[in-house]
């Protein structure tokens, strides 16, 4: 897929090598077994083909709460599952960057019982976020980054549901959260700073604010304030210190990098119409920057809130192992056919 063209230039070339793909084969041994001990040794077979990561394609799939942590992060790997309890399957330090974007709050209704930002508190969606870094912090990297894309919300002046606007029917939501204490209706919650200061309180570093400015945003009904343009991206470090590569990407006239990005939406030609299909894609031309800047060929790149896949595609083609998680099964399978082509 072409990058939109903007002022921003970051068409420098990946190197590195491809991530090996398949595995090795486990051969079973079967000699003079009674059927009897055929059929005692049967659990403990099915058993172990159940703690044994699955190789599906050039990825191996494994579920969260059923398989084993793995040893090593060799071939990409795609959780099924919540994202905080996925991330104890991972080995420790094995990730180089993040590059995430979790659902949103009071902004979509994904029809899975374990989604955060559809019914829960604001208070509630930003604790669940943090416990999840926690977990992430593990398999971090010492000298690894995040990338966290949040958007911005208003509040709902308590009604239950949000209307479809005609300019974007997918706003519409049958059941939203209650209105956060100290607000009122219509005001706009800021979200995005909300959940930094709770991960910096937590112990990450906030070490940038990127404003990515959509120049094809998509239009609002709304009349009485200016149509929202823009989305929040942090940088975040496990450390003081960490891996940047400041030539990776630079801005007009080769000048230093700006935290202002212009990137265009990408939609994509839906599937197949159905529910598997997803609301909220991110652009590939925003994840192959952000992997560029924090990662090197054959390093491991993480979502773990991966949606539609955007960031694991980016991470392959940049020549980067890529780890996905994601809690709904069918986008799950969207990410493997998205793979697959």
């Amino acid at each position: 897929m072409a990058e939109a063209t903007g002022p921003l230039d970051d068409r420098s070339a990946a190197t590195g090598n491809e991530p090996v793909e398949g595995g090795p084969e486990t051969k079973v041994r079967d000699v003079g077994l009674s059927e009897r001990a055929r059929a005692l040794r049967l659990p403990l077979q099915v058993e172990a083909l159940r703690s044994t990561p699955r190789p599906v394609g050039s990825h191996v799939r494994l579920d969260a709460g059923v398989d084993r942590p793995l040893e090593s992060l060799i071939e990409p790997v795609l959780v099924a599952g919540d994202a905080a309890e996925a991330l104890s399957l991972l080995p420790s330090r094995s990730v180089q960057t993040v590059v995430t974007s979790p659902p949103y709050w009071s902004l979509r209704d994904y029809e899975i019982a374990e989604q955060i930002g559809c019914d829960d508190g604001l208070a509630e969606y930003v604790k669940s976020i943090v416990v999840t870094f926690d977990a992430l912090r593990r398999v971090l990297a010492d000298d690894g980054t995040v990338w966290l894309n949040v958007g911005d919300s208003y509040t709902s002046g308590n009604r239950k549901y949000r209307a479809p606007d005609r300019k974007n029917r997918a706003r519409a939501m049958s059941v939203r959260p209650p209105t956060p204490a100290g607000l009122k209706p219509k005001d706009l919650i800021g979200v995005p700073w909300r959940l930094a200061f709770a991960l910096q309180d937590a112990g990450w570093w906030v070490r940038s604010e990127v404003i990515w400015y959509k120049p094809n945003a998509h239009p609002e009904s709304v009349r009485d304030r200016p149509t929202k343009s823009h989305e929040t991206v942090f940088l975040l470090s496990k450390n003081q210190d960490y891996f940047y590569d400041v030539a990776a990407v630079k801005g007009p006239n080769g000048r230093r990098l700006r935290t202002m990005w212009d990137i265009n939406t990408e939609p994509r030609r839906r599937e197949s119409g159905g529910v598997d299909d997803h609301p909220a894609v991110m652009p590939m031309t925003l994840a192959r920057r952000c992997i560029r800047i924090t990662s090197r060929p054959d390093d491991v790149v993480l979502d773990p809130y991966a949606g539609s896949g955007t960031t694991l595609l980016a991470a392959a083609e940049l020549r980067r192992k890529w780890v996905g998680i994601e809690l709904k099964s069918e986008y799950v399978d969207l990410i493997e056919r998205r793979i697959a082509r």
